[in-house]
């Protein structure tokens, strides 16, 4: 048996190696792989022995050849291609190790030439991957350290790698090289060619939508059906995954995960993510209907919950501190679908032991959790996709601009801030009544913003909720006086708004006549 390595990534191959020379297996290599393995001590051969001919063009020929590429595509079974070997001296490779050049990593770093980009697109090891997984039945192809130990595993019981797992070792290999050759067209169809073609040691200007945008995504698991029954679904992963999101949840308990329980998930994880503070997030049918601030989980989920009790039934609750025990009691009284924490103490499971159906995900949470955040957001329609970069903004107390001759006091400009960052994950038209960290009512996916705020208020008061003195937040801007006149009759004293519209004057006089703080924002969170 044959093995030819030649890696970029280096991580395992030693041990590789020296599991392959143990089990008798001939070893070929290139380059610098080739002297990793001479100075372990291992026999290895180079390639230019094998092909007759040396390494040429800085490295960009060497595996480019029909003693290489006719080892590996010989089929074994048959006979015309096993004699046109032996005529040739061709031996045939049973088992071949790549990966790739870093082209993704090279171009994602910060001063990137395009001489850099170009001479990190491997051209070689994408030849022999698609040799050697077009010939699968007779040669394992590994493109990931990750399948090291199952196929040494099978060499060592079986002898041979068993074929299910050389077609599983193919369709990778495949997969890998349409997110390779995806990246590559992603970034030369980016570069801005507008003042001509750049210089090899220049950095690029890019556009910030590619010529062609190719989303490669690899799926996690088939889902039961989609939001109705009657649609089919499965749940994908992001190859760039941003650390911290919901593709790396790890499901402690519970039932298997549906799509509607995802996309709620995913909004009450990603909301409850960008707090500092102890923070309690409860979401229904991809709304937040109650947030809050606390000092503790406990305080922070019960302030949620008072917010609109009703619609927290069999809602997504979501943490960003480790659940204790106390808080998982109190949420344990109540119909909750999954809930979603950094971690969970050992008090917290023992209390949704005996509830079995209840899911609960642990995601860790990084250090920079509130931008750690999709790049892009797509959303399909009729025969094409929308392409934007993802609502990323972050409003400092620094940004407002106070347009009214009252002027908010610390504890009315802290709620304002909360609200406003609770109004981005709501539904537009979304109306958000706050007030000590905490939500009093939400108003939200209105086709008129003052129904949102009636909304908003009727909410509250069914929730048994006093609006007197509370902050709102519009997620854009009034278009007239009378929402803002809703919302103050409602007991507002603060609001927030984008601004931006022709009658802003009229809404910044009302809020003067009314005695009320308003502030711009300067930006919007439409959120269809």
């Amino acid at each position: 048996m044959k093995a030819l390595i030649s890696v970029s990534d280096k991580t395992g191959v030693l041990d590789l190696a020296r599991e392959l020379h143990a089990l008798g297996v001939t070893l070929i290599s290139t380059g610098g792989t080739a002297r990793l393995l001479a100075d372990a001590g291992l026999p290895v051969t180079e390639v230019a022995e094998v092909t007759g001919f040396p390494e040429m063009l800085d490295g960009r020929v060497k595996t480019l050849h029909p003693v290489i590429h006719g080892g590996l595509l010989a089929r074994r079974d048959v006979p015309a291609h096993m004699a046109a070997l032996q005529q040739h001296g061709i031996d045939t490779i049973d088992l071949l190790v790549v990966n790739l050049y870093p082209f993704e990593a090279t171009v994602a770093r910060d001063g990137c030439t395009l001489g850099d980009a170009i001479e990190n697109i491997d051209i070689g090891g994408p030849a022999m991957v698609r040799s050697a997984a077009k010939n699968w039945r007779d040669v394992s192809v590994l493109t990931d350290p990750a399948q090291y130990p199952v196929v040494l595993s099978e060499l060592k019981d079986a002898g041979r790698v068993s074929d299910a797992t050389r077609l599983q070792l193919a369709i990778a290999a495949f997969n890998r090289i349409a997110q390779y050759d995806a990246a590559i067209s992603q970034y030369l169809s980016a570069l801005d060619l507008s003042a001509g073609v750049p210089a090899a040691d220049a950095v690029p200007a890019r556009h910030g939508f590619p010529g062609q945008f190719n989303a490669c995504w690899t799926k996690l698991q088939d889902l039961r059906y989609g939001e109705n029954p009657h649609q089919q679904a499965a749940f994908y992963r992001d190859p760039d995954a941003p650390a911290g999101s919901l593709v790396s949840a790890q499901q402690l308990q519970g039932k298997a995960l549906s799509y509607n329980n995802i996309a709620d998930a995913d909004a009450a994880w990603e909301c409850v993510k960008g707090f500092a503070a102890p923070a309690c997030v409860i979401i229904k049918h991809a709304n937040p209907c109650g947030v809050a601030l606390g000092t503790t989980p406990l305080e922070a989920y019960r302030k949620a919950f008072q917010t609109d009790p009703t619609s927290a039934f069999g809602g997504i609750i979501s943490f960003n501190r480790a659940l204790d025990g106390e808080a998982a009691q109190a949420v344990a009284q109540q119909f909750v679908e999954v809930l979603i924490a950094p971690d969970f103490t050992p008090e917290a499971l023992a209390v949704f032991r005996p509830k079995a159906n209840v899911r609960l995900l642990r995601i860790a949470l990084p250090a920079d959790a509130a931008t750690t955040r999709n790049r892009w957001h797509l959303q399909r329609v009729g025969g094409g996709v929308l392409v934007q970069t993802a609502d990323h903004h972050v409003l400092r107390a620094s940004d407002l601009k106070v347009v009214t001759e009252r002027q908010p006091t610390p504890e009315q400009l802290q709620d304002l801030l909360f609200a406003w960052s609770v109004a981005q994950y709501v539904k537009s038209n979304a109306i958000v009544f706050c007030k000590d960290g905490m939500t009093m009512g939400v108003g939200a996916g209105q086709m008129s913003r003052l129904d949102s705020a009636r909304i908003a208020s009727i909410k509250a008061q069914a929730a048994g909720l006093s609006l007197q003195g509370t902050a709102v937040a519009s997620d854009a801007f009034f278009p007239f006086r009378d929402g803002l006149d809703v919302v103050v009759d409602a007991g507002a004293t603060c609001i927030i708004q984008p601004g931006g519209s022709v009658r802003d004057q009229e809404v910044i006089d009302a809020a003067n006549e009314r005695g009320v703080v308003m502030v711009f924002t300067g930006v919007r969170h439409f959120r269809h």
